[in-house]
């Protein structure tokens, strides 16, 4: 379990146009990992994804990882 000490909350920055349903799939998809807590797009802003996970799971560089082996490209902005 997930302590507030080890959760981080990351912004990615996805460089494709995404319509609603990719963008229900992709959060979908992170969420159905482990040690991932919730992934969302900035509402107006759907070019901006938040993504909160486990950093004794994943580093950010995984949660990139996970974004592009959905076929998107991305890239990491930072934490938030």
């Amino acid at each position: 379990m997930a302590t507030s000490d080890n959760k981080v909350e990351i912004v990615i920055h996805i460089d494709d146009t995404l319509g609603d349903a990719r963008r229900d799939d992709l959060t979908t998809a992170l969420e159905g990992r482990d040690g991932i807590f919730a992934a969302e797009f900035c509402p107006l802003r759907f070019h901006l994804m938040l993504v909160d996970y486990d950093r004794e799971k994943f580093s950010s560089q995984d949660v990139l990882k996970l974004v592009s082996k959905e076929n998107i490209t991305a890239q990491l902005i930072g934490p938030m």
